[in-house]
């Protein structure tokens, strides 16, 4: 079992889909989704199978396929130095990860779960300072991917990003993410951020391949799919 909890009741269904607007947090809220992520099946919170309507590049439908979950961990190593140190305020409870690949086995995404041992106002402060400063655009803070042995992932490591994306998230004390790369091993020079790749007439290789699409698209459905989970979890498993 892997899993979350958070935010059940009436006002859940008004913020499943988006990540822009929250209800309000307490501390209660807080502090149950620490204890609660562990009721959660995996098939839960990292789908199968996931389908974007729209998500694919010209708003094509894409769909993704769970080829890997790491175990459950602490965040030692989870992170490179920088983006460690970034992310270092609200702390790590636990860090929940899985891979996907494209449906042509091409294109490979690892989308994590980072869940801190923040307050909301300390999720409010990171989110602020990632918005201000644009952390979610410097290529030295991209996430780390996990590459599974035996499968489309096994050569998806630090060489191989081409695109990523980080959510903040400020109605739980979670962090969303996720880095794209190629299944061949290529290694890429001109990483993109997944707001830029997907951009209309982006060049990048990364933006052509349909990576940032794939970033961006992943890290959304797990968000939703986080929150779902929440509303599904009552106060008193955890």
């Amino acid at each position: 079992m892997l899993g979350l909890g958070l935010l059940g009741g009436a006002a859940a269904g008004s913020w499943l889909d988006d990540g822009t607007e929250a209800p309000p947090s307490t501390a209660d809220t807080y502090a149950h989704a620490r204890t609660a992520w562990r009721s959660v099946p995996v098939d839960t919170l990292f789908p199968r199978t996931l389908r974007g309507k729209g998500e694919g590049p010209g708003g094509a439908d894409r769909s993704w396929t769970r080829i890997a979950v790491a175990p459950d961990s602490s965040c030692g190593g989870g992170f490179d130095p920088v983006l460690a140190k970034a992310l270092a305020p609200v702390g790590c409870k636990r860090l929940l990860r899985a891979t996907y690949t494209d449906a042509t086995s091409t294109n490979v995404t690892t989308v994590g779960l980072l869940i801190t041992t923040s307050d909301a106002s300390g999720m409010r402060a990171l989110h602020e300072r990632f918005v201000t400063e644009k952390l979610d655009e410097r290529a030295d803070l991209m996430p780390r991917p996990y590459a599974a042995k035996g499968t489309a992932a096994a050569r998806f490591g630090d060489d191989q990003r081409a695109s990523w994306h980080i959510r903040i998230l400020t109605d739980a004390p979670a962090v969303v993410y996720s880095v794209s790369g190629f299944a061949d091993g290529r290694k890429i020079t001109d990483p993109t951020p997944a707001g830029e790749a997907i951009d209309r007439g982006a060049t990048s290789a990364a933006a052509q391949a349909g990576l940032g699409h794939d970033a961006r698209g992943l890290s959304d459905e797990i968000v939703t799919a986080f929150r779902r989970a929440l509303a599904d979890v009552p106060e008193s498993s955890a």
